[in-house]
């Protein structure tokens, strides 16, 4: 009897414990939603999806047959106003029974002409059905992670997904959405279960036969292997959010070096206003671009001097500014102005004053007015450029055989184009990696913040369990795991009460 009262208590306190932790299904699932689920605007085919428990009656209402086609199986119907038998198009109708769609309800679509008036009609015929809503933002997938079909992070990859501009982005969208992501964060969260279960089995029944003495030896060892795996996994360099949110490159200079040139260049049309006048740009124009399949926004910024004018010196404050937050810098130079000295290369790159530790790309302009003579011997030698990223910290003295990587371009005549988008292309591989590699990449500052608070968590519950306080130290655990179920919206008591009573039979 004894037993059977520890064991009752130690349900309702796991049960008190982590229900707070769960994540509440999405409100309203019992209605029946409806939207237009491709883009708007004319098009050849909009794709029109209703999802709950009314859509098989939606179906037949719309295309007035008395049941809906076959499951997953396209059907050429008619489809009518309900109201008025008001033909609007003539289109392909798909039902998918639940819990085998996308929302895991019963879901309908309906993809019809692209027409705004064929795709409004229909929205309003269905608008006038009786059970029907129209759905809020995302909420078709909100309802597919209250079934259990997305966890949170394959809902992010969706979403990153749709937005994808760039292969390198699609490819880690991808991966995201089909759960690499989540399936990483699961494992560690069901290591993190399990050692728990054991802990609080150890605690509460510690005098029973059942629970080993080796308990919290073996805890203390997972504890550990998890602590260093998610510091492996935080020490990724934010690569995935590189590539999610587009590597923030600046185009910094003296004044009069061709920088708005170069962004003319880079995106083949003149979006920056180019003058021989000496402070022409005054504010910070960004385009974003595709170079190599990877995503660069790329500002172009005021010459970077002492300016006299007050314009002009806030734009050079600005450019300071974003030039501070860049994830990568092109320092543009004018190739004929480089004295030929040793270290004047690294002497005019460090007068920029880029930010230590920034990955920098060193742009010589104006090649064509080098000659024959291939310029001055530090402009020569910035052609082939080194293999190795450095940072623009770097001494001026470093910058020839060990500085930044660097090549000569002529904006005027294109040449040097190529060399530099592969150089560009290299830097751009090296900060957001391959997403296809490895461990997924952590996409959200979300990810980051909760697997710091895991980690910590763990710290404390190492510092704790050396003092022999395990009932203290339990409760890092439930802390620890609560912030890794935030990151996937799964967190419950069950699965611990689950691991207790199985793996230990306690109270058979």
């Amino acid at each position: 009897m004894a037993l059977s009262g520890a064991v009752r208590a130690a349900r309702g306190r796991w049960a008190r414990a982590l229900s707070s932790a769960r994540v509440a299904p999405a409100a309203g699932t019992g209605d029946t939603i409806f939207a237009l689920c491709s883009a708007p605007g004319r098009c050849g085919v909009a794709v029109i999806r209703a999802s709950g428990p009314g859509s098989a009656g939606a179906l037949r209402s719309l295309t007035a047959t008395p049941a809906p086609p076959p499951p997953r199986v396209l059907a050429l119907r008619r489809i009518r106003d309900p109201q008025s038998a008001e033909s609007l198009d003539r289109g392909l109708v798909v039902w998918f029974p639940g819990p085998h769609s996308f929302t895991g309800e019963d879901c309908a679509e309906l993809h019809v002409h692209g027409g705004p008036a064929v795709v409004s009609g229909v929205l309003r015929a269905l608008g006038r059905l009786p059970g029907l809503r129209p759905a809020e933002p995302g909420e078709f997938t909100r309802r597919a992670f209250a079934h259990g079909k997305l966890d949170l992070t394959a809902a992010e990859g969706l979403r990153d997904l749709i937005g994808a501009e760039t292969e390198a982005q699609r490819r880690q969208a991808l991966r995201q959405m089909e759960g690499d992501l989540g399936r990483l964060y699961q494992r560690w969260s069901h290591a993190l279960t399990q050692a728990l279960a054991h802990l609080e089995a150890y605690i509460d029944f510690s005098e029973d036969d059942n629970v080993e003495e080796e308990v919290v030896a073996r805890v203390d060892v997972t504890v550990r292997e998890l602590l260093r795996d998610i510091r492996g996994h935080l020490r990724d360099g934010r690569r995935g959010e590189l590539l999610r949110g587009g590597v923030r490159a600046v185009i910094a200079g003296p004044p009069n070096v061709g920088k708005s040139s170069l962004l003319n260049l880079l995106c083949r049309r003149p979006a920056a206003i180019v003058s021989p006048m000496a402070g022409t740009t005054r504010d910070v124009l960004e385009v974003a671009l595709d170079i190599g399949g990877y995503p660069l926004v790329l500002s172009d910024t005021a010459g970077l001097r002492q300016a006299t004018d007050p314009v002009e010196r806030e734009g050079v404050s600005r450019a300071r500014a974003r030039l501070c937050q860049a994830d990568l810098v092109l320092a543009v130079l004018d190739a004929t102005s480089v004295p030929p000295a040793p270290g004047a290369l690294g002497a005019a790159l460090a007068a920029l004053e880029p930010p230590p530790g920034t990955p920098c790309v060193l742009v010589l302009n104006k090649a064509d007015l080098l000659g024959g003579h291939g310029g001055s011997p530090s402009a020569a030698g910035a052609q082939g450029p080194p293999a190795t990223l450095l940072s623009c910290g770097g001494s001026p003295s470093a910058a020839g055989a060990q500085g930044p990587p660097a090549t000569l371009l002529s904006c005027k005549t294109g040449q040097g184009l190529e060399a530099l988008l592969e150089l560009l292309a290299q830097q751009l591989a090296q900060l957001c990696g391959d997403p296809l590699s490895g461990w997924p990449s952590l996409t959200q500052s979300r990810h980051s913040r909760h697997l710091g608070a895991c980690a910590a968590a763990l710290e404390r519950f190492g510092d704790l369990g050396d003092s022999g306080d395990l009932a203290v130290a339990a409760e890092q655990l439930r802390v620890a795991r609560r912030e890794l179920g935030r990151i996937t919206g799964h967190v419950g008591a069950e699965d611990v009460l689950d691991i207790i009573f199985r793996d230990f039979c306690v109270g058979k």
